[in-house]
C-alpha cells in the first residue's frame, strides 16, 4: 500500500512526487471531447493562435485533474475512504501541449472524524508546476483516510 493512514501524517510533511508528465495534444484533445467540452481555445489551433496565448491552451480539467492524480500514489492510494471537497482552485498560468508537469504536496491540516471513529481527514495543499518552475494548479483538497487498526 503506497498511500499513508491518518496516523502517518503530520502537519507540515512535504512531498515531492517522482512521476512528471508531459501533456500531449491527444490527453487535451481526447478529454476535452469526453467531458463535451467544445473551447475553440482547446480545440481549434486557429482560433488559439489568434488568441493572446497564440497556440492552442490545455483544458484546465485536465490540469486540476493530472495534479491529484500526479499525487495519489504518494498520499491516499489504498488508503482513501472518499475525496470530501476541494477547495481554493486557482491556476496563474496556462498549460500548453509539451508542457512538463510535476506535482509537490504539503499536508495543512488534520482532523478527526467525528462521524468515523475509523478515520480522520487530511488536507493537503497540491501544486502542480511546470518545466518553467512556474505553478499552473494549486488547491486544497480534504480526503477522508483510514486509520490505523486499533
Amino acid at each position: 500500500m503506497a498511500g499513508r493512514c491518518f496516523e502517518d501524517w503530520t502537519v507540515g510533511d512535504r512531498i515531492i512526487h517522482e512521476i512528471h508528465r508531459t501533456v500531449t495534444e491527444t490527453d487535451n484533445l481526447l478529454f476535452s471531447t469526453m467531458t463535451h467540452n467544445p473551447q475553440p481555445l482547446h480545440l481549434d489551433a486557429e482560433a488559439a493562435k489568434a488568441s493572446e496565448f497564440g497556440q492552442i491552451i490545455v483544458n484546465g480539467t485536465f490540469t486540476f485533474a493530472l495534479m491529484v492524480g500526479l499525487s495519489v500514489s504518494d498520499t491516499t492510494l489504498g488508503t482513501l475512504i472518499a475525496n470530501l471537497g476541494y477547495d481554493k482552485l486557482v491556476m496563474p498560468k496556462p498549460v500548453f501541449i509539451g508542457d512538463t508537469m510535476r506535482a509537490e504536496t504539503e499536508v495543512t491540516e488534520l482532523k478527526e472524524s467525528r462521524s468515523r471513529p475509523t478515520a480522520g481527514i487530511v488536507t493537503f495543499r497540491h501544486e502542480l508546476i511546470n518545466q518553467r518552475d512556474e505553478v499552473v494548479c494549486r488547491c486544497l483538497r480534504s480526503a477522508l483516510l483510514t486509520r490505523r487498526p486499533q
